[in-house]
């Protein structure tokens, strides 16, 4: 179920977010203070490709919420928002509000992605 929920994912517009982290990604490469940044968005770029199945946690600290704040400034909101108004779009439909949500979620990580571990669910 998690791999038709994922493939569907990618057609309704998950790849174009998956798109954004890598391009936002490649940008911070260009410098070398940003490679920590790029590492982070290419790490979160998985997530963005097939979410269901996949949890996020926060583990951040002091140092996670400075770094946080840049990334708001730099660069977070405009991944934020494409997130959003893609999953306000998708939840016009009944079928299509599961993929909102997960766009929604998305969108959350956009803004706040320093101190966060992606994890897989686990079915029991």
């Amino acid at each position: 179920m998690r791999f038709i929920a994922n493939l569907l994912w990618i057609i309704c517009g998950g790849f174009i977010s998956y798109l954004g982290w890598i391009f936002t990604g490649l940008l911070y490469f260009i410098t070398i203070i940003g490679i920590p940044v790029g590492i982070q968005c290419f790490k979160l770029a998985s997530i963005s490709l097939n979410p269901f199945g996949k949890e996020v946690r926060n583990e951040g600290g002091t140092g996670s919420a400075i770094l946080n704040i840049f990334w708001i400034i730099f660069g977070g909101i405009e991944l934020a928002l494409t997130n959003a108004i893609i999953g306000v779009i998708l939840c016009i439909t009944i079928i299509g509000i599961p993929f909102g949500k997960q766009f929604f979620k998305i969108a959350q990580v956009a803004l706040f992605p320093f101190g966060l571990v992606v994890e897989r669910t686990k079915y029991v």
